[in-house]
């Protein structure tokens, strides 16, 4: 949900008109939309690169994952993880987009550790996988913008914790 969703339902729920607080935070919003549509447009046109280059330094890391026996070894296993990068990849650009963490939680958060528990896939090792995939989307944008975007890949990297 977006900063304006949330105050407008908070204010409705309070059966009140928006306190000055509220209009300063929607403001901001405003005023950061330019940053947060050009974080989002690196990200989404760069997918590939921050996938592979997430993936190959997880790998360096943990050879043990695509070694025989390990959750990704195999060309479905690889493939599957994979995948994942990119939907995680996703779910921040939407958490910058909003300018709020909900959406990330909301979709993609809910029963996430229970999920890979269930599919014996080890949650530090993802934990380890959404660092290397912060570290090469970092990589790409300005310091600003890094900044900016940081705390989105950290909340997942917590919940997941």
């Amino acid at each position: 949900m977006s900063v304006v969703s949330q105050v407008i339902l908070t204010a409705d729920d309070e059966l009140r008109y928006p306190t000055s607080g509220e209009l300063k935070s929607v403001q901001e919003y405003f005023q950061t939309g330019a940053q947060r549509t050009r974080i989002v447009a690196t990200l989404s046109e760069n997918e590939k690169k921050i996938v592979d280059e997430s993936v190959k330094n997880l790998w360096k890391a943990h050879p043990e994952y695509i070694s025989p026996g390990g959750n990704a070894f195999g060309g479905r296993e690889r493939a599957l993880c994979v995948r994942d990068y990119g939907w995680y990849l996703r779910l921040v650009t939407y958490g910058v987009l909003a300018g709020d963490k909900d959406p990330i939680e909301s979709i993609g958060l809910v029963g996430v550790r229970e999920m890979y528990n269930s599919l014996g896939v080890p949650v530090p090792g993802m934990v380890d996988a959404i660092r290397c995939l912060k570290d090469a989307s970092l990589g790409l944008l300005s310091e600003g913008d890094a900044d900016k975007t940081a705390p989105y890949f950290d909340f997942i990297i917590q919940s997941m914790s």
